[in-house]
């Protein structure tokens, strides 16, 4: 194999292993960016409802559907449309919920930058036992 044929191959390989990490997310970056989500929602053992639903147990989980949480007309309908929250849909969500779900209560914005979706819901996963 040739040098420059080399460089490239490794090149790959490094910009793949970097997309995979990236997709994958950091917990603990997860956790700085989650304090943005803190003022309505709460995770971990002790976790009280706030303004949000309690977010334990939220990947795998269908959307509208935690008891005891009084959600959107939209949020419950998702769920019984087979709205679940997986990473895809996550994603989909925390890029821009008004999006996802038409009618959400939720007036967050949204995280404009990927990396920083896939670190929440890599937060999250420490907090999740399905999927």
């Amino acid at each position: 194999m040739t040098i420059p044929l080399r460089l490239a191959v490794a090149t790959a390989l490094v910009m793949a292993f970097a997309q995979t990490a990236s997709a994958e997310g950091d917990p603990e970056k997860g956790e700085k960016v989650f304090k943005k989500c803190k003022i309505c929602h709460a995770v971990g053992e002790g976790a009280k409802k706030k303004v949000g639903p309690i977010l334990n147990d939220i990947i795998g989980a269908t959307a509208g559907a935690q008891e005891g949480y009084r959600y959107s007309k939209a949020m419950k309908k998702a769920g019984e449309e087979g709205l679940t929250w997986t990473d895809e849909n996550l994603h989909k969500y925390l890029l821009k919920p008004k999006d996802l779900v038409k009618g959400t209560k939720m007036v967050f914005p949204g995280l404009k930058k990927e990396a920083d979706r896939a670190n929440v819901i890599a937060y999250l996963r420490k907090y999740s036992k399905s999927e």
